[in-house]
């Protein structure tokens, strides 16, 4: 038996949108993850690129489950001294509802070269309305 890799001129890549309506951030993350990596595909293997695009919708409905909507701190360092910026969830969301989500994808996926170019797959939006319409995109339930 022979064993066969994927050609990137065969892959076939489809649109999948997701409704973050009091979804749990983690929960939804994880199913965007495997869309993007392509892992739900039979010809999987962890250096191709065989993923698909994912459009998210109502990112700004998304669910924090216990505390963290106070207690979580997103927090980022411009290198300066005293340069540390923290926000908690709650102010996160209500400037940037999308960072929510794309913070917790980009950290389930592999740092490499290949993550950069599946992130660029995802498209979230904080509302219920996106242009790509054209792409035909399947509504996933979960």
């Amino acid at each position: 038996m022979k064993t066969t890799l994927a050609k990137e001129s065969e892959v076939q890549r489809a649109w999948h949108v997701l409704d973050a309506t009091d979804k749990p951030v983690g929960r939804l993350a994880v199913q965007i993850a495997k869309l993007l990596r392509g892992k739900d595909k039979p010809a999987f293997a962890p250096h191709l690129d065989l993923g698909d695009f994912v459009v998210v919708l109502n990112a700004a409905k998304v669910k924090l489950t216990g505390a963290k909507e106070t207690q979580k701190l997103y927090s980022s360092y411009s290198l300066y001294p005293g340069g540390l910026n923290q926000k908690t969830a709650a102010q996160v969301r209500a400037k940037h509802p999308e960072f929510l989500i794309t913070h917790a994808v980009r950290d389930m996926l592999p740092r490499n070269r290949l993550a950069r170019t599946l992130f660029k797959r995802l498209k979230v939006y904080a509302g219920a309305e996106h242009p790509h319409s054209a792409q035909k995109p399947a509504a996933l339930t979960a």
